[in-house]
């Protein structure tokens, strides 16, 4: 009787180690599997990232630009995904011009294990959006200024003054940042300010004479640009110069001491400077850049990405 017993409590443990094995089994295939779905969607939306937001670099525009804009933000989105080999796995994109590009993308993924349960395949969807917005904080800025009172057009030529008589009066001022003096500044114009600068700083502004600092970087940026002076949209090239936008703080004497920060423009260098020159020549340009949105900032053309999805 006992020994029969036994028999059968041997027996029922072959069952439970069965379904131990069984169980194991299934939990083995569910982390390879799990794993390989989520290394898969985790590099689907690392790529759909940066797609979007390489894309909507492009999307400041002028009115007559529209369809070579979106034309290049679709290059732009499909060579990101070659570099990232995903390019069968786009679903759909969508630009919006001047505001936002999305992108979905899908792939069927093969399964392992799971094919022991009749499951071969898992659809794997991300999707990402990023938008532009009106720059509000940013690193980088070069030590000169305008007034939000100007009323810019962009592309059209202006000239900045940077001589001693109207360094700090008119329009355009010459700021400083990190403290003054010509090496600062130089510093600060070749290399742009290493600090960041936001709206509503109060920043002081640069006094003496500081033409020939401004006639040595401008020049050297312009001879650093490789690309044809006339294309304003080439985003590696030294001539853009990021320039903080103000309002007028704090006058004495007749000499402006003092500047409030209400946002960022972009400004372009179309011309080298030569010995005599006390300005500089170039135009205002739409552009992003590395900075960040603020809902606040006063808007010269200045805009910042940032993933919405």
């Amino acid at each position: 009787m006992f020994i029969r017993l036994l028999k059968k409590e041997n027996g029922n443990a072959l069952v439970f180690v069965s379904f131990a094995m069984l169980g194991l089994l299934a939990m083995t295939g569910l982390i390879i599997d799990g794993g390989t779905l989520y290394m898969t969607k985790s590099h689907m939306q690392k790529t759909a990232n940066a797609a979007v937001l390489s894309g909507a670099q492009e999307l400041p525009i002028t009115e007559d630009k529209i369809n070579i804009t979106e034309d290049k933000v679709n290059s732009i989105v499909e060579q990101i995904l070659i570099d990232h080999e995903e390019t069968d796995s786009l679903h759909s994109i969508e630009i919006t011009i001047g505001k936002r590009v999305e992108v979905e993308l899908e792939k069927e993924v093969p399964l392992a294990f799971s094919k022991l349960f009749g499951r071969e395949t898992a659809m794997v969807h991300v999707e990402a959006a990023a938008e532009i917005g009106v720059m509000g904080r940013a690193y980088g800025a070069a030590p000169l200024g305008i007034d939000e009172a100007t009323q810019l057009e962009h592309y059209r030529e202006y000239n900045l003054k940077v001589d001693q008589e109207d360094v700090d009066t008119g329009n355009f001022g010459v700021l400083a940042l990190g403290g003054p003096g010509a090496n600062t500044y130089e510093d600060n114009l070749r290399n742009g300010y290493n600090a960041e600068i936001k709206i509503n700083d109060i920043l002081e502004t640069q006094t003496g004479n500081i033409s020939g600092k401004t006639r040595t970087v401008i020049n050297e940026l312009v001879q650093k640009c490789p690309y044809n002076p006339g294309d304003v949209f080439e985003r590696n090239c030294s001539r853009v110069l990021l320039i903080p936008v103000y309002k007028p703080h704090y006058i004495s004497t007749n000499q402006l001491k003092e500047v409030k920060i209400t946002g960022f423009a972009y400004f372009f260098i179309t011309e080298p400077m030569n010995s005599n020159d006390t300005t500089i020549t170039g135009v205002f340009i739409k552009r992003t850049g590395t900075g960040f949105i603020e809902p606040d900032s006063s808007y010269q053309g200045a805009y910042s990405v940032r993933l919405t999805k």
